[in-house]
């Protein structure tokens, strides 16, 4: 059988761990040389060794001139990019009021400024027909105390992915939005502060709110997440999927 992802090359933005590891993972399990970035180092050398076929970049994607090094990079060892997954972001939980102005440029340029370029800096890298995945979140349509400027970060996503696929037409590459729900990730329970029980209880709150009664794991995420990669999402462009169990929608 023909591996869904068979001489592809990609890129995983924010690969080394959680939802953009487990991605990493199944799209070189599916044939693709993969591109992981990453801010730190360590974490970085343990992604790639358990990815196996792909090469680590420690990039800040917020940082345009460091993206032009890793697409520097890409283009003489590879010369093209057929995927591209902009997972690379974040934000922590501020409650209006303790809003400062670092903490909403963190947030935007991380989700934002990061996304913006990381794909227009792509833009001479990628082949006829590539698909380029955002990441989104449920955040955007749904309230969340605390959490309005991440939230509103992640709206700016779905805007691009709708914009963009118009700007892109003539090349016939596909731009899309994954928006996963609760997803037990480092930096989800990571909200929750370093205590375990802490972080289980925030876990099992999330999960209440689920109709599948749980919380998400971030291969679940990458199985959605390769299916827009693949020749087998050809038509679909512009669309947001949510992979959230229901969450978002009842």
């Amino acid at each position: 059988m023909t591996r869904r992802l068979e001489n592809k090359i990609a890129l995983v933005t924010g690969g080394t761990s959680g939802i953009g590891l487990a991605t990493a993972k199944r799209f070189a399990a599916e044939g693709a040389y993969v591109y992981v970035t990453g801010r730190r180092q360590a974490e970085l050398d343990a992604a790639v060794a358990a990815i196996g076929n792909a090469t680590g970049v420690r990039v800040d994607s917020s940082k345009p001139e460091e993206l032009d090094q890793l697409y520097k990079q890409i283009r003489a060892e590879k010369g093209r990019l057929d995927v591209l997954f902009a997972n690379a972001g974040g934000g922590t939980m501020v409650p209006l009021g303790d809003i400062t102005e670092a903490h909403y440029h963190d947030t935007f340029d991380r989700n934002v400024k990061g996304t913006l370029f990381t794909v227009q800096k792509a833009l001479p890298l990628l082949a006829r027909g590539a698909s380029v995945i955002l990441a989104g979140s449920t955040t955007t349509i749904e309230g969340t105390a605390a959490f309005s400027v991440y939230s509103a970060s992640k709206a700016a996503i779905g805007a691009f992915a709708r914009s963009w696929i118009l700007d892109l037409k003539d090349r016939g590459i596909r731009v899309n939005t994954i928006s996963p729900g609760a997803t037990r990730t480092p930096g989800l329970v990571e909200l929750a502060g370093p205590d375990a029980a802490q972080q289980q209880g925030l876990l099992d709150y999330l999960a209440s709110r689920i109709p599948m009664g749980r919380v998400g794991e971030p291969d679940e995420i990458a199985g959605a997440a390769l299916f827009l990669a693949s020749d087998d999402a050809s038509f679909v462009n512009g669309a947001e999927l949510f992979v959230d169990g229901g969450q978002a929608q009842v």
